[in-house]
């Protein structure tokens, strides 16, 4: 992007995108989740990204199969931050964008307990510079500042209610 007329353009193709799928308009990470299930006729496996991939450089992967959809996701960050990873990986997940064929043999251990073969679609997050990147993460972006933000849950709830910013749990 080269400045804010891209960037306002990027937001509002992404959020063209969203509205023709009929994306939930009240921020829950839960029911986005169910939404990319819908969509997608299939479920979706969130995991944890093995150490391997987050050392190379990799804080979120999209691996797709005929039978479901595995998002990996780096798990040494902030919860808010582990969310968006995963956002990212779905919005490329529901914009289709181009996949890196496989036939397999690169994933090791690394995905031990799927089969290679079965592994019909890749795509991993490195870096923001592709127009498909710039896409994923405005569609992220979006979806988690969506409505009305779902309260925070746990000890930062408990925070909150204790400040006055949100009502006890």
């Amino acid at each position: 992007m080269n400045g804010a007329s891209d960037y306002a353009l990027l937001s509002r193709r992404c959020q063209s995108i969203l509205d023709a799928l009929d994306a939930p308009k009240v921020y829950s990470f839960e029911a986005i989740c169910r939404w990319v299930e819908e969509l997608r006729e299939r479920p979706l496996i969130l995991r944890e990204l093995p150490s391997q991939a987050a050392v190379a450089g990799a804080c979120g992967l999209w691996i797709g199969t005929d039978d479901a959809d595995y998002v990996f996701h780096e798990v040494r960050t902030a919860r808010i931050h582990q969310d968006h990873i995963v956002l990212h990986e779905l919005a490329h997940i529901i914009c289709d964008h181009n996949r890196v064929e496989s036939n397999g043999n690169v994933f090791g251990e690394m995905l031990s307990d799927l089969q290679p073969h079965m592994i019909k679609r890749l795509m991993g997050r490195t870096s923001y510079t592709t127009n498909e990147e710039q896409e994923a993460e405005m569609i992220a972006s979006l979806l988690q500042s969506t409505g009305k933000p779902v309260r925070p849950r746990g000890p930062l709830g408990r925070l909150g209610a204790f400040l006055g910013l949100n009502e006890g749990e």
